[in-house]
């Protein structure tokens, strides 16, 4: 890890790579505490793997039909978006199952993906960079794309927040009020979408699940109030971003896979470590109880 902190302030890549986890740890925060509060871990990852066909069909337009402007990130977001309209049209007008169109949505994104990936001239030799994360090789237009799509979460979220918390704990309450359950909704999967695709620049496609759900599971475990679970769950991302980059730069270790390992670890850490504070303090209380009742003796 000191290696890391002696080529921070001489290398822009570590720089960038430091600013592109704070940022997307807001999104991060914000958006994994509904996701983990609303269960819909599973919705999550069928965005993602359809990212992986917005990606292939992106490089495919830029290197086969020489699209310059349509980079891998726009067209992550343009997948992701669309995906997220789909299983919200098909889920509520259409009245199906949600679990099933998820399915759907994931088959069809990742086959979508890997038929542009096989039509694609040297597109595997990149292929791993979007799969498993590549924060080192962020530029300054990433971190511009990242900031912008940050501030539509932030702003969505600033608006709207008592009608998404509402249809997060009392959808019911939330129609007899008159609330307009399915739009919202289908913007809260928008909003996850975005955040999917700005997690994808730090961890890749395979593990964006885990970075968007560990810490605001960890959150939850010291948090009583979703405000006030985001606002940790951000802080958690960034030390685990921040961690892993500086743990994984001098033994040359996937960032990504650090970052899970950290997060992943701390999680596990603080779920053992409360129930043994639970049976310390269950124990502690039930000798009090004990003593006080020999001394009435």
């Amino acid at each position: 890890m000191s290696l890391f902190w002696e080529h921070f302030f001489n290398h822009a890549f570590l720089q960038y790579a430091i600013l592109a986890g704070l940022l997307a740890s807001v999104a991060c925060g914000v958006v994994g505490s509904f996701v983990v509060v609303r269960r819909m871990t599973y919705l999550a990852g069928a965005i993602a793997h359809c990212v992986l066909g917005g990606m292939g069909a992106a490089r495919y337009l830029q290197r086969v039909q020489g699209v310059t402007w349509m980079t891998p990130f726009l067209g992550a977001t343009f997948a992701a978006v669309v995906a997220a309209l789909i299983i919200s049209v098909v889920t509520f007008k259409g009245r199906q199952r949600e679990d099933t169109v998820l399915s759907a949505v994931w088959a069809i994104g990742m086959a979508t993906g890997i038929s542009f990936i096989t039509a694609t001239p040297g597109y595997s030799e990149d292929l791993m960079s979007y799969l498993f994360g590549n924060i080192l090789m962020v530029g300054a237009s990433d971190l511009l794309h990242i900031a912008m799509l940050d501030a539509v979460v932030v702003a969505l979220m600033f608006l709207f927040y008592d009608k998404f918390l509402v249809i997060s704990f009392l959808p019911e309450l939330a129609r007899l009020r008159g609330v307009r359950v399915d739009v919202y909704h289908t913007a809260l999967l928008v909003l996850t979408s975005l955040t999917v695709v700005i997690l994808t620049q730090v961890v890749g496609l395979v593990m964006v699940i885990a970075l968007l759900t560990l810490p605001a599971a960890t959150a939850f475990q010291f948090a009583g109030r979703l405000w006030s679970a985001m606002i940790i769950a951000a802080g958690l991302c960034v030390l685990f971003t921040i961690g892993g980059i500086a743990l994984s730069y001098g033994p040359e270790l996937p960032v990504g896979a650090t970052v899970i390992q950290l997060a992943g670890g701390v999680y596990l850490l603080v779920l053992f470590g409360k129930k043994v504070w639970r049976r310390l303090h269950q124990r502690a209380i039930t000798n009090r109880s004990s003593n006080a009742a020999e001394q009435k003796i």
